[in-house]
């Protein structure tokens, strides 16, 4: 993930170009990485330390969602549609 990527989630989710922290870019920016993880792992099946990492990667991910879920559901709803997550 390069800055350019970066910068186009921040600007496709963010509030303005300046907003990294918001869960929202966060959570947006942990599912690169982790379809980005997920493609590795499937060419190289034995690298278990970059298996646990996106393990650790999906659980910050489903704690930071759940937390966007209890403080503002509508935006949670769009996001999670707008990913492509979670069926």
């Amino acid at each position: 993930m390069n800055l350019k990527n970066k910068q186009e989630i921040v600007k496709a989710y963010g509030k303005n170009e300046k907003d990294t922290g918001s869960t929202a870019v966060q959570v947006a920016m942990m599912s690169r990485k982790i379809t980005e993880l997920t493609e590795h792992l499937k060419s190289n099946q034995k690298d278990f330390a970059t298996k646990r990492g996106l393990l650790m990667m999906v659980g910050k991910r489903k704690k930071l969602l759940s937390y966007l879920k209890s403080q503002n559901l509508d935006e949670y709803r769009e996001l999670i549609k707008k990913l492509g997550i979670r069926g």
